[in-house]
């Protein structure tokens, strides 16, 4: 899947790897599974730090469609014998709030090249390929790795003779490869399912509430076209499910979906507290010690003195 056009990207991603790995080497094995596999996972960190506005501007879009929610559903009662003319109110009304359906794409959309190249470099290097200004030595420490015992450039349906090669286990490296891909498939759902589920809690009914649905349970079987991939491609590929996974838990818990209250207005509920808090709310605050009462002043009543002996009188 080499697109000569992108030439210059696959170079760029080459020499990238090819900083970090050298980065590593100067402290770890160069040919070490662990070096290679932190190559990957921080190559796969810095190209979404690198989408991370993307990212915000996708899910603030969605939130402002989330609070236009209740209009849209309006205007499909409104117009719902005219799908035309309720296409159009909707349209106007996302136009007119400055809220775009299609910015959810935008992530998918920066990411898919960068995953076309790590599969173009990882491939090539699978295969023994001098390209991109990879040299001998960086393909070859790439070709000697292995990771839980399973070869970087291995496939699951690479041959046993080929895995051999390596000089890994045929047995032992279908077995990583498998649990990578599980791993894969179900990182993919949990995401999937997060988005969903807050989409369905926002509008219990959109009409497109099973599609998502079924999108949920089938998006986990893309994973397992990941067992044509090497197992570097596939290490990049859980490691950016997890990572979406952890970004979108954070930003659904920093801003929490709008709801209908008992007037019927929107309303924003108060985000849920973070790790920090709860370490503070959970820490034992130390006790003060509880101060004494002071002693109530005792007023002194005067005693009565005889009457002999009161200022002025007389013994009689």
């Amino acid at each position: 899947m080499e697109l000569s056009w992108l030439n210059w990207l696959y170079t760029a991603v080459a020499h990238v790897i090819t900083w970090i790995h050298q980065g590593y080497s100067s402290f770890l094995d160069p040919n070490g599974g662990l070096t290679w596999a932190l190559t990957i996972i921080t190559l796969t960190v810095l190209m979404r730090l690198l989408i991370f506005p993307l990212f915000l501007k996708q899910m603030r879009s969605s939130k402002k469609m989330q609070e236009l929610a209740p209009k849209v559903q309006e205007i499909r009662k409104r117009y719902k014998n005219d799908k035309q003319r309720m296409n159009q109110e909707v349209m106007a009304l996302y136009q007119g709030q400055g809220a775009n359906p299609l910015g959810g794409c935008l992530p998918v959309v920066a990411q898919f090249p960068i995953f076309i190249s790590m599969f173009t470099v990882l491939n090539a290097m699978a295969h023994g390929q001098l390209k991109f200004g990879m040299t001998q030595q960086f393909v070859d420490s790439a070709r000697a790795a292995h990771i839980f015992g399973a070869p970087l450039p291995a496939t699951f349906w690479t041959s046993s003779a080929q895995i051999e090669a390596f000089g890994a286990n045929a047995i032992q490296t279908k077995i990583v490869l498998a649990v990578f891909v599980a791993i894969s498939s179900l990182t993919t759902f949990l995401t999937v399912r997060q988005s969903v589920g807050r989409s369905m809690a926002q509008m219990p009914d959109n009409p497109m509430a099973q599609q998502q649905k079924i999108l949920m349970y089938i998006s986990p079987l893309f994973a397992f076209f990941s067992l044509n991939f090497p197992l570097g491609l596939i290490l990049y590929w859980v490691t950016t499910n997890l990572w979406t996974l952890s970004q979108q838990h954070w930003f659904y818990s920093r801003h929490p979906s709008p709801v209908v209250d008992a007037k019927g207005n929107m309303v924003t509920p108060e985000p849920k507290p973070g790790l920090l808090s709860k370490m503070k709310k959970s820490a034992p605050e130390p006790e003060v010690p509880a101060e004494e009462p002071e002693p109530k002043p005792v007023r002194q009543q005067p005693t009565r003195q005889p009457r002999s002996k009161r200022t002025g009188s007389k013994k009689s």
